[in-house]
């Protein structure tokens, strides 16, 4: 594909159904060129994954994932020894007359490496997308194990050495600020924040997912998701939960809200019960708020 500008980054995610604004594509083309990692904080919901699999699509390449969570190690996320065929290996050498420093030797070849993530990352043939997702649920010492990759996109084998990159790849870090993350991964990355969108692109978001729906039907779920957002929920709905009850509503083939309607489909767009029963005690308030007074046939 022709080389990517700042100009054309917009139009490029638009293609491919992510709407944007221009600190997001500063962002991508920054850490285009530079090639740097990009880390990405904000609520839960808001498009960060998502940037990663649009731009694997504008890339044309592989996304390779390493998806986090606590108690993650260097084993999971980097490479591990394939014991099994390290075995099998060792038993068909048994008569074979070689020394066994020579069997030891033989063992660590990379032959019986597993590549996780992180190594099948810099090993790629071609410049990939490598997707660190929510690094804030792994522990504070994992981190440890990013700094090399991401400073000297190398990975250190003690029994084979160092592998350096075949190609650097495009690398996108997320979080979602569970844990505040170390100084040295955040000096190591560009940075981008991004939070609720608002009104109108959030409806512009609707409506480029879902170029059917009823103009007035998405018009008053993106004003409600506004208002709703404000109250204090133990789990605020993101963009996700936004299109999942758009796409919802939509089958029904409703084309305005309503207090039944809404009250009916609230397990779409929250997920804790004490949000749901806080925000149907509230409803009334919240939809003169959003000025939703509509009445709709039933089906």
């Amino acid at each position: 594909m022709s080389e990517i500008t700042l100009e054309s980054i917009r139009g490029l995610l638009f293609e491919r159904g992510y709407i944007t604004d221009h600190s997001i594509e500063m962002a991508l083309f920054l850490s285009l060129k530079l090639q740097k990692p990009l880390l990405i904080e904000g609520p839960a919901g808001v498009g960060k994954t998502e940037i990663a699999k649009v731009m694997t699509q504008i890339l044309a390449t592989e996304l390779i994932r390493l998806q986090c969570y606590e108690g993650l190690d260097a084993s999971q996320a980097l490479y591990e020894w394939n014991y099994q065929r390290q075995l099998l290996h060792l038993k068909a050498t048994e008569e074979s007359g070689i020394s066994v420093e020579e069997k030891e030797k033989g063992l660590f070849e990379e032959k019986f490496l597993l590549k996780r993530p992180l190594l099948k990352a810099i090993q790629s043939p071609q410049k990939c997308v490598l997707l660190i997702d929510e690094v804030d649920r792994a522990d504070e010492e994992f981190e440890s194990f990013l700094l090399e990759v991401l400073s000297d996109w190398q990975i250190t084998i003690p029994e084979i050495g160092t592998i350096k990159a075949t190609s650097i790849p495009q690398v996108i870090v997320t979080g979602n600020r569970v844990r505040e993350l170390s100084e040295a991964l955040r000096r190591r990355c560009l940075y981008l924040w991004i939070d609720y969108p608002d009104f109108e692109k959030e409806l512009m978001i609707v409506r480029n997912h879902l170029p059917n729906i009823d103009t007035k039907l998405a018009e008053q779920i993106c004003s409600f998701m506004q208002v709703l957002r404000t109250q204090k929920l133990e789990k605020t709905p993101g963009i996700a939960e936004t299109l999942d009850w758009a796409t919802a509503l939509a089958t029904l083939h409703f084309s305005a809200l309503d207090k039944n309607i809404i009250e009916s489909t609230l397990g779409v767009i929250l997920k804790d019960w004490k949000d749901i029963r806080s925000i149907q005690l509230s409803l009334s308030e919240l939809l003169d708020k959003t000025g939703v007074y509509s009445k709709v046939d039933s089906i």
